[in-house]
């Protein structure tokens, strides 16, 4: 059995396992599957209702950090963890702080900084609160030199490729200010400008974009 990627290409948890998986040069197919009940068999394989998720030889797995891991030690080839223990537990930490610290926290501004919403002042006052406490606390384990754990491509690099480019976008959009300003993000989205990879799924996140739009127009 071919390994599978169910979910869709708009979720940044989506792709930074996509991206792994193409990085590592693992053979995979790809299942659209959408979140709530569009899908039938969605609770079945993936009990939160949630994508990304795997559909394995061994069964389904869910969370894309659980994803990542199956990952990493069933295809162990182009490994994207270091071996070394201590630097492997520095490149979940960066993670961790990426999805819960950051992308956890700013994405109550996606509702109004991309699909039509709007936040309350409060929820815009909290979140930026938050975002200072935690960006400034970010900074300080982040490398960047030039990946964000230091000198090699990691899973952290698959996380943060997708999740920093949006938080700011969305910081940018709701809260009127740049709160990343300190932090290089421009130059880091940069590096995959020529990545073939990236581009890959950069036309597949746009191409379902215009799917998911074209569903909302379509509902009475």
């Amino acid at each position: 059995m071919t390994l599978k990627l169910c979910g869709f290409a708009l979720s940044n948890y989506y792709n930074k396992v996509k991206f792994q998986l193409l990085e590592k040069g693992v053979a995979f197919e790809e299942e659209l599957v959408w979140t709530g009940n569009t899908h039938p068999k969605l609770i079945d394989r993936s009990p939160m209702g949630k994508v990304p998720f795997l559909e394995t030889p061994h069964g389904c797995i869910s969370e894309s950090m659980a994803c990542a891991e199956y990952i990493e030690q069933q295809y162990p080839a182009h490994p994207l963890l270091p071996s070394d223990p201590f630097a492997a537990a520095k490149v979940r930490e960066l993670i961790v702080y990426l999805e819960l610290h950051i992308e956890l926290v700013v994405r109550e501004l996606y509702g109004q900084a991309f699909f039509g919403g709007q936040a309350s002042d409060s929820t815009k006052e909290r979140v930026r609160k938050q975002l200072v406490k935690n960006i400034a606390a970010f900074s300080k384990l982040a490398k960047f030199s030039p990946f964000v754990a230091g000198d090699s491509f990691t899973l952290a690099d698959c996380a943060a490729a997708f999740h920093l480019p949006i938080a700011v976008s969305a910081c940018k959009l709701v809260l009127e200010e740049d709160l990343f300003a300190d932090v290089p993000v421009k130059a880091y989205t940069q590096q995959w400008k020529d990545n073939p990879h990236m581009q890959q799924i950069q036309a597949d996140r746009k191409a379902n974009g215009e799917q998911m739009a074209a569903l909302r127009a379509a509902k009475p």
